[in-house]
């Protein structure tokens, strides 16, 4: 009998070990944060709710969202999309500052940024505190909107590299894109900052292939309907463009390629800038969740390991996902 009871205990000692070694060497997720609660985009509640299950369903985040007391636009979209965790918020006519607006971002490897144009500035604190984050090495992703947000917060600018409206002239620096030589220019000529045509479907041509964001991609796809920005101005400083857009004639466009995907580097922190995701049918656009997916995951820690969808677009046709909000 004793001997019997020995045997358990050994045998359920030893399988508690190797469960124990098992979690433990089980890869931790990323620690994601979405931050939103004003943008003149009125789906910034969906796109927030539907980036969130995009990255779940990864199974490669863990995602919270930070959501200012005030809110401005969106409030169709509110009661549709809720969120737990993000508490009672107020609708706003004009966007105010929030000055409880304190998100711990050093508990986060990676924040992805749903702010548009004319949201309020965040608390002194706060921008602070965002800035010490990124420069220590915390990771961040802009996409579409948050190119036109806080305009006159100087280091924000630097983290996103080009921006467009918010009063963004050259001002704010040089109006960057290639020309029909393929050569990169840098344009201080006078211009406002920020545009686009008309939407629909446009080409995404990769210009580095070996980035781990882009690596794999089809070196033209086709995005689905959606805004294409276009003279986008500022810094510009440790920025690499990963993909242009060619802004045509036909949709009001600048004749030129305009940069689509970006990366670049603020302190030691990472950042990915993509200009697309404007609208709910925009974000479901297989391109933009996997740029959206491997770019959070590069800004996070530097490597992809997310591979390249089978349902990836090709260079004839783009490619949807339908989204089915789920209780």
């Amino acid at each position: 009998m004793r001997t019997t009871l020995k045997l358990f205990l050994f045998t359920f000692g030893f399988t508690m070990i190797a469960f124990a070694q098992e979690k433990t060497n089980s890869p931790q997720k990323i620690r994601a944060l979405i931050i939103d609660g004003q943008n003149n985009h009125d789906q910034w509640p969906k796109t927030t709710f539907m980036l969130k299950r995009y990255f779940e369903e990864s199974e490669l985040f863990d995602v919270q969202v930070e959501r200012t007391a005030f809110t401005w636009k969106g409030e169709e979209y509110l009661t549709d999309y809720t969120i737990s965790g993000t508490g009672d918020s107020e609708i706003v006519e004009k966007p105010i500052t929030d000055p409880d607006y304190k998100p711990d971002f050093h508990k986060y490897d990676v924040v992805i940024c749903n702010f548009g144009w004319n949201a309020a500035p965040w608390p002194e604190e706060t921008q602070k505190s965002f800035e010490a984050y990124i420069n220590n090495g915390g990771g961040l992703v802009v996409f579409h909107a948050a190119d036109n947000s806080f305009p006159n917060w100087q280091a924000y600018n630097a983290m996103i590299g080009l921006g467009g409206w918010g009063d963004r002239t050259e001002k704010d620096g040089p109006y960057v894109y290639y020309n029909k030589k393929d050569e990169l220019i840098r344009d201080m000529s006078p211009g406002k900052g920020g545009a686009h045509g008309p939407q629909h479907e446009y080409h995404i041509q990769i210009r580095n292939t070996e980035h781990p964001i882009t690596k794999g991609m089809p070196k033209i796809w086709l995005h689905t309907k959606d805004e294409l920005y276009q003279q986008l101005r500022g810094p510009a400083e440790n920025m690499e463009i990963l993909a242009t857009t060619f802004a045509s004639g036909e949709f009001k466009g600048s004749a030129r390629h305009e940069p689509a995907l970006m990366v670049l580097n603020y302190g030691k922190g990472r950042i990915f800038h993509t200009i697309i995701g404007h609208a709910d049918y925009s974000v479901q656009c297989v391109g933009f969740i996997t740029t959206m997916l491997r770019g959070a995951e590069w800004a996070a820690t530097g490597k992809v390991s997310l591979p390249i969808p089978n349902d990836f677009p090709s260079a004839e046709q783009s490619k949807n996902r339908d989204f089915t909000a789920k209780n």
